[in-house]
């Protein structure tokens, strides 16, 4: 007699246990109390500045703007990263808002011109592709250490989460202290140049972060509030 083995049904998709998240190739360890903390120790916290229409200055304000900004630049003594950011402008919540004072209009002319108005925006800026520009100066904060890591221990770091530093609370408390009086000190720089700055808040360094990891999803996708969000 002979016997036959029957082959079992294999799943047309195979999951791996062990996928490794994004997170991990990622430098940033986790964002709180307004300030990124890195993988390796070292802290940031991000200024968003205002712009300032530099053409339509007079010829000595606009050498007093370059001079204040000198200064500033020749005054600090440790580095900073000034970032702009282009995206194409989002006026959803503008079109709705038109959309609403629409249905609220009770004269019919001023409600057609509402109609005509919204129209129109919403064409300019399509047809236009208007972007907005978002200028940031990213300020860092790293315990100095004795002896830079070699290539093969910061590969290791890169790869392997045992290796991750989780700062102590004490210790982040005290980087922080330090990181901030750096953010004033870059901050009253940027207003004796005649430019308007706030610190990011966390929740605004997440959506900025999720922004820029992934610009194909952000006009589709909305951050959650980090109160509102739930972990499993």
């Amino acid at each position: 007699m002979v016997k036959t083995k029957v082959a079992k049904p294999t799943p047309s998709v195979k999951v791996k246990k062990n996928a490794v998240p994004t997170q991990r190739f990622l430098d940033i360890l986790e964002i709180k109390d307004d300030v990124v903390v890195l993988k390796d120790g070292s802290v940031r916290a991000v200024i968003l500045v205002s712009s300032v229409n530099f053409d339509l200055k007079s010829d000595e304000e606009q050498a007093a703007v370059i001079s204040s900004y000198v200064q500033f630049l020749n005054s600090i003594d440790f580095p900073v990263q000034i970032v702009i950011q282009s995206r194409k402008l989002n006026i959803d919540h503008y079109l709705d808002k038109l959309a609403d004072i629409e249905k609220q209009q009770t004269n019919e002319l001023l409600k057609q011109q509402t109609v005509e108005y919204r129209q129109y925006v919403q064409e300019l800026v399509k047809i236009g592709d208007i972007m907005s520009k978002r200028f940031y100066v990213v300020v860092p904060f790293s315990e100095a250490s004795s002896k830079p890591k070699k290539f093969w221990s910061r590969l290791i770091d890169a790869f392997s989460p045992t290796n991750i530093i989780h700062l102590k609370q004490k210790k982040f408390e005290e980087f922080r202290s330090e990181l901030f009086k750096r953010v004033e000190y870059v901050m009253d720089g940027l207003a004796s140049a005649g430019l308007k700055s706030a610190v990011v808040d966390t929740q605004s360094l997440i959506e900025l972060y999720y922004n820029t990891y992934n610009p194909e999803t952000e006009e589709q996708e909305h951050m959650v509030e980090v109160g509102k969000i739930q972990v499993e």
